[in-house]
């Protein structure tokens, strides 16, 4: 009977999952590297944790450690030398909601958000976050330094707090928002690999929204909530000048029900 394979704790995830060779016209298969390789390689070589550091964050032994940082690295080289398409997509892993008690060696910001927020959650309420700046939807995701969120219990809004990030950016932010025990996101503009973190996170996304963040909430508890189920706006993929929002070039286009 084959052994039971260990989820891997992941405290970071890719904001871009494919990375294309330039100028290649040659059709070349994509080569995998799996999230958890992906966090392997980012404590490793990145973060100069050693062995030890690195089987400790990601909740592994030392071992697994060193056979999965050898896979990565064989990938790497293939997509780089060969020329081939590097993507970053499954692998046995689960999304950081600070739980851990030796995450980061000391204690982490998602430790101290989970700490407070997920026991003050009861049963039947719904959390819901926004992007949030000043009152409005703060319109890019990764770059969010606060979100507001609402619980909502019987279709009212019972309690709202506005959270600070503490710096967290695009892969560390969907760990953020599952300590804090978030069942929905709003938000503006989003990238592809915060999107697929959020749905590994078990977080509903709608995205693609702009405006009053307390009237969107409002919106989404009335079932009607406009908002983009294919939003792809991000900073990586437009360039925003001053004055303009994902809501004004069409991103927040679909009515909840």
């Amino acid at each position: 009977m084959p052994r039971p394979v260990k989820c891997r704790k992941v405290c970071h995830f890719p904001q871009i999952l494919e990375f294309l060779p330039a100028g290649d016209t040659e059709k070349k298969a994509p080569i995998v590297l799996t999230v958890d390789e992906y966090e392997t390689i980012r404590l490793l070589d990145k973060n100069g944790y050693s062995q030890e550091q690195c089987a400790v964050s990601m909740q592994i032994a030392r071992t697994t450690v060193q056979r999965i940082y050898e896979i990565a690295r064989k990938k790497i080289a293939d997509a780089l030398i060969d020329g081939h398409p590097l993507r970053i997509e499954g692998g046995d892993f689960r999304i950081c909601d600070g739980q851990s008690s030796n995450c980061r060696f000391g204690g982490c910001y998602k430790q101290e958000i989970y700490k407070k927020y997920a026991e003050e959650k009861g049963e039947g309420i719904m959390r819901i976050a926004v992007t949030y700046e000043n009152g409005q939807i703060f319109q890019h995701f990764g770059h969010t330094e606060t979100f507001k969120i609402y619980d909502v219990e019987e279709g009212k809004v019972v309690h709202s707090e506005v959270v600070d990030t503490n710096g967290s950016g695009h892969g560390a932010l969907a760990g953020v928002l599952n300590a804090l025990n978030a069942d929905v996101l709003i938000c503006g503009g989003i990238g592809g690999g915060a999107q697929t973190a959020l749905a590994a996170a078990g977080i509903k996304l709608f995205g693609g929204v702009s405006g009053d963040a307390d009237k969107a909430v409002e919106a989404f508890i009335n079932e009607t909530l406009d908002y983009n189920p294919d939003v792809k706006c991000s900073h990586h993929e437009h360039n925003h000048g001053e004055g303009h929002t994902c809501g004004e070039h069409g991103c927040g286009s679909h009515s909840c029900h």
